[in-house]
């Protein structure tokens, strides 16, 4: 077995073969998906008995599995979830990696003893949202890849384990943040079906330089085999590689060599001169590359060398298929197995005995009762030759003695029986801690009646010229005020020219990391007594923080933090009071309906940010200006997608070229019941924010009926929804 490690190798699997192999090369654990709910739909995958197996050769050889349950899950596939569950439970499984608060509440609730780890879906970057999930009961966070070293060590402090990735395919948004595929295409990546659009090309238009058919939303792939070393010191737990859509020579291939320095770094500790040979660093470009390495964000912020800007023009020829028979012939054909020792006892006239020692268990076991021999008795090389035929089992001799009179007789099947018996024992033995007894399924939750659709009307603004406006427009009740464009002292002559005619939130940022937790810190009793009435949340960082604050305002979430079933709603609650929702923008009309109880709003106007992402195009296509901006991307059908820099908390926000609207959908929005509907402006000009509102106005508290829209428009997923 293994020796321990302090941190762990985790491999990504997406068949047997690569399951296989990444064991065979040295993974300390594997993450793969069943058949249903992870995040790499197109994957190969496993089937139900098939990775019930996996679990059970992990744990012969010491190793872990964890499934990926990481997509939201909508309202009648909960319902589900229990029976796929109920097997991999029972076998052992280790953990539970998960997106979806509602699943997270529901394998809590359910599978009691189950680990369940917070995949980098759910987009913590920071100590407050690893706080929250910690609290909820989580073991693991998986955070957001765009976080420093520093970053990842206060997460840490938490006290929750920390899994990092370092090696593989990087997303040019935050993940969890990105609806670039599920808009285009219908195809979600919170559902494990991206269709990566940013691996296509764009032309960027940045004021003074256009570059056409680049690749601006292409990133690098991630190798960190330079610097293992940091990464241990800043007490990462888990060291994680993408992969799974991936062949399995590449899963072997580069376990195999992360394999290998860490095991040298951790066998000899600080003093120890790392340093990586230039034929591995060859080797793991040539098992899978984009065309070149980034070492990620883990020491810098952003910046344009993590980006394919101009495509792979010039990239080396690659050795890969006789580099992929040596992986194979190492790590997938040969497999490596347990060493054990023991011992035979064959004597006449009583019990043949055999006993098996592995590195922590001893079993004996009696079989037939041995008969002395009247012509050919047994030899100790025939019984050794029996006994050590252990074929296709996960063990291998280490050394085996064997005693006898020299007068016994055992048939061979019996030596084979008692052989057969013995290794099942120990394998039994070895995987029943593993094991757990299942308890019926809890009951479905209760849900609270919906308010009586009243048509509240909320307005979002993105833009200072707005305000004005909009304050003396009647028939708006909530104006929600984005931080990144008002600032304190904005905000104190707002309250003072609203005087309560309206609800004023105040939104706090997309991305909640270090720098914005100290920008709130220094404003935030001001900002408390402001005057407003309430939050706008993105993330579960602003949730944890506010908590810890004693914040007593109404806080309501975002459709960011992602509630596509009512178990989600219900958790979110029960630990931060939340009161409002903004229903989910991927769900469709009929699926929306169940999910309205409560104070909910629905999003019915606005351009929905496709992505928000740690880098920005203004400074990887010529400079930063520190100043924010609307920039233009264009894509191959001459869609323009405006990118807005967000320069106060350093993010870029890319939305639809065409805004959703709901406008004509009146009696359909009906039909779903929200408390309120709500209006988002982010590139409309005064003018066109002002008609906009006033039909919406019109149609939903007015009783004006439209037939159809009187600008350009999307529905976005409202009639189609996602698979």
């Amino acid at each position: 077995m293994k020796e321990e490690h302090r941190v762990e190798l985790l491999s990504p699997a997406g068949n047997a073969k690569g399951f296989y192999g990444a064991i065979h090369a040295g993974a300390d654990a594997v993450y793969l998906a069943g058949n249903r709910f992870g995040a790499r739909a197109y994957a190969e995958n496993f089937a139900t008995e098939e990775l019930v197996a996996c679990i059970r050769y992990a744990h012969l050889m010491g190793r872990k599995i964890y499934l990926t349950v990481n997509t939201l899950l909508k309202e009648y596939e909960i319902a589900e979830l229990y029976d796929y569950i109920l097997p991999f439970y029972e076998a052992g499984l280790d953990a539970v990696i998960v997106q979806d608060l509602g699943v997270f509440r529901f394998l809590r609730n359910n599978f009691p003893e189950l680990a369940l780890h917070v995949s980098t879906q759910m987009t913590l970057c920071g100590s407050y949202g690893a706080a929250l999930l910690r609290d909820m009961g989580a073991s693991r966070v998986v955070p957001a890849r765009e976080l420093k070293l520093e970053e990842l060590a206060a997460i840490k402090r938490t006290g929750i384990e920390v899994e990092a990735f370092i090696h593989g395919a990087m997303c040019y948004s935050y993940s969890g943040q990105c609806l670039f595929s599920s808009i285009l295409g219908g195809r979600s990546g919170n559902r494990g079906r991206c269709a990566q659009p940013c691996r296509l090309p764009y032309s960027a238009d940045t004021g003074d330089t256009k570059c056409v058919n680049c690749y601006p939303l292409s990133l690098k792939d991630m190798c960190t085999i330079d610097f293992l070393p940091q990464l241990i010191e800043a007490g990462i737990d888990s060291f994680k590689i993408e992969g799974r859509m991936k062949k399995p020579e590449y899963t072997a291939g580069v376990v195999s060599i992360y394999r290998k320095y860490l095991d040298n770094y951790l066998l000899n500790g600080k003093g120890y001169r790392y340093q990586v040979k230039e034929e591995d660093k060859r080797a793991l470009f040539d098992i899978y590359n984009r065309g070149s390495f980034t070492e990620g964000y883990y020491n810098k912020y952003n910046g344009k060398d993590m980006i394919f800007l101009k495509g792979r023009e010039g990239e080396e020829p690659r050795k890969t298929e006789e580099l992929f028979n040596q992986i194979q012939k190492a790590y997938i054909e040969t497999e490596k197995k347990e060493l054990i020792s023991g011992a035979v006892i064959i004597k006449s006239g009583q019990p043949a005995i055999i006993i098996i020692k592995s590195e922590e268990r001893q079993i004996q076991l009696e079989g037939a009762p041995v008969m002395e021999a009247e012509k050919h008795p047994l030899d100790k090389e025939k019984i050794r030759k029996q006994i050590e035929k252990l074929g296709n089992t996960p063990f291998e001799w280490k050394d085996l003695t064997v005693e006898t009179d020299n007068k016994s007789f055992l048939p061979v099947t019996a030596l084979n029986e008692l052989r057969r018996m013995a290794i099942e024992k120990l394998s039994e033995e070895i995987v029943l801690p593993y094991k757990r007894v299942t308890r019926p399924m809890k009951g479905r939750i209760e849900t609270e009646e919906s308010p009586i659709f009243s048509y509240r009307l909320h307005v979002y603004l993105e833009k200072q010229e707005y305000v004005d406006t909009f304050l003396g427009m009647e028939g708006i009740d909530a104006l929600y005020l984005d931080s990144c464009v008002f600032d304190l002292k904005e905000l104190k002559q707002i309250v003072e020219k609203n005087k309560k005619k309206k609800e004023l939130i105040y939104v706090l940022p997309h991305i909640f990391r270090k720098k914005e937790a100290e920008w709130l810190d220094a404003i935030y009793e001001k900002l408390y007594s402001s005057g407003i009435d309430g939050f706008l949340v993105k993330n579960y960082e602003e949730l944890q923080y506010l908590k810890e604050k004693g914040c007593s305002l109404p806080v309501r979430c975002d459709y960011t933090i992602y509630t596509y079933n009512n178990r989600a709603k219900q958790f979110l609650k029960e630990y931060n009071q939340a009161e409002w929702f903004t229903l989910p923008v991927e769900l469709k009309k009929g699926e929306l309906q169940g999910l309205a109880r409560g104070f909910s709003e629905l999003l019915a106007y606005g351009r929905v940010p496709m992505m928000v992402s740690a880098q920005c195009l203004q400074k990887n296509r010529k400079n930063c200006t520190k100043k924010a901006g609307t920039l233009t991307l264009l894509d191959r059908y001459s869609n323009e997608f405006p990118v807005k820099n967000q320069c106060k908390f350093c993010y870029n926000k890319i939305y639809n070229c065409k805004p959703l609207s709901l406008l004509s959908k009146k009696e359909e929005v009906k039909e779903i019941a929200p408390s309120a509907i709500r209006l988002d402006f982010t590139t409309e000009t005064v003018k066109e924010a002002k008609e906009i509102t006033r039909c919406f106005v019109d149609a939903y508290k007015e009783g004006v009926i439209y037939e159809k829209e009187p600008w350009d428009f999307t529905r976005g997923h409202f009639n189609r929804g996602i698979e």
